[in-house]
């Protein structure tokens, strides 16, 4: 095979992406050793070993112990619903956005009081080290852990108030906007920034990811007359959903 000036690894990848993608390579088959992948390309070991690798950091294949490298099933990415226009009073955000699809959403979560970091006091508009409230969610659709999201409120705002816990009390459970309401603060607008990063260790084990696999980031940010009342990191696996916006015409 001649290759041009594309490093060899990345054309073999190449070629082997395309053999999973028609599938010439359906999932659960066994990728060519890197013997076969060297003789057939005429390449070296060390370029079948780095096309290789390559295939595995884009989570289209995975190793197994003892027996060899597979291509891995690629599953249907779902859609994660998200709008512009907020759910009746009383209602989590997080169900209402996935009723439309179907899902049976339920979570667990985790409240707990810490200083706020220097990246998490910029978002909010404090400083440093001041008190914020930290919630870590774990979201799941039908038993499957599909979303991992972890906010920070100020104790400034929400310190010494039925709503400072945020799933306890009267209002637990409820969206920011019906909690910040129920204690005079009038939520007008909201900030959402979408990243993409590889996946942090811990959160592809919650999430039942792959190392090396790659997540979408939503930051969220509550604002009230322009100050920040509750700042949001929600992480999603994307490989297996979409985040879909809809937003009213203004």
């Amino acid at each position: 095979m001649t290759f041009g000036e594309q490093p060899a690894y990345l054309r073999v990848a190449s070629d082997l992406r395309e053999k999973i993608a028609n599938g010439s390579l359906p999932p659960h088959a066994r990728l060519p050793s890197q013997a076969r992948i060297r003789e057939e390309y005429g390449v070296s070991d060390t370029v079948a070993l780095e096309a290789r690798k390559v295939l595995m950091a884009e989570g289209l294949v995975e190793g197994r112990s003892g027996s060899g490298t597979y291509v891995r099933e690629r599953p249907v990415p779902r859609r994660i619903s998200r709008s512009g226009n907020r759910p009746p009073t009383g209602a989590n955000p997080f169900r209402q956005e996935q009723a439309e699809e179907g899902a049976r959403g339920t979570w667990e979560s985790s409240s707990e009081q810490e200083r706020a970091s220097a990246v998490v006091a910029a978002r909010l508009g404090i400083e440093p080290g001041e008190r914020v409230m930290r919630t870590r969610y774990v979201y799941r659709d039908a038993g499957e852990p599909m979303m991992l999201a972890t906010s920070w409120e100020p104790l400034s705002v929400t310190g010494r108030t039925p709503v400072m816990l945020p799933e306890e009390g009267p209002l637990g459970g409820c969206g920011v906007v019906e909690r910040m309401a129920a204690i005079e603060v009038v939520v007008d607008n909201v900030a959402e920034e979408v990243g993409a990063r590889p996946g942090l260790a811990e959160e592809l084990l919650a999430l039942g990811g792959v190392p090396g696999h790659v997540v979408m980031v939503v930051e969220r940010t509550y604002f009230a007359s322009g100050r920040a009342v509750e700042t949001a990191d929600v992480v999603v696996p994307a490989d297996r959903y979409r985040i879909a916006y809809h937003l009213p015409v203004r």
